[in-house]
């Protein structure tokens, strides 16, 4: 499987971007997501979306972002509003996510990440 991420970009606080994942090579997994890794810090989960489009989101992103995914097109697109400068990190598209037992493990499979960067 093959993940390429884009949108990725310098926005101001408070300012929106669009990330979009596109999958090549393999039938699109039921449960994907994006993850980011801020400088310093672990890798941490922010959105997943099952193929029925049943979503979850990280406390720290509820309200502000939208995770969407078009199973026809192969694509995981998140849209992030409001953006704060703690958002600020490399973002990460998964495939292959499982879960169970109420977490959920990452899958195999990883884009090359994207960096977004919240400032004025």
């Amino acid at each position: 499987v093959q993940l390429v991420e884009s949108g990725g970009g310098l926005v101001q606080p408070g300012g929106s971007l669009k990330l979009s994942c596109a999958a090549f090579g393999t039938i699109f997994s039921d449960l994907m997501g994006w993850y980011r890794q801020a400088p310093g810090k672990q890798r941490e989960l922010v959105a997943t979306v099952w193929r029925n489009t049943t979503s979850n989101y990280a406390d720290s992103v509820k309200g502000r972002f939208t995770i969407f995914r078009d199973n026809a097109k192969n694509t995981v697109d998140l849209q992030m509003r409001w953006l704060e400068p703690e958002d600020t990190a490399v973002y990460y598209c998964n495939a292959g996510i499982s879960y169970a037992g109420g977490s959920y493990v990452a899958g195999p499979n990883w884009g090359q990440g994207t960096q977004v960067t919240v400032s004025s």
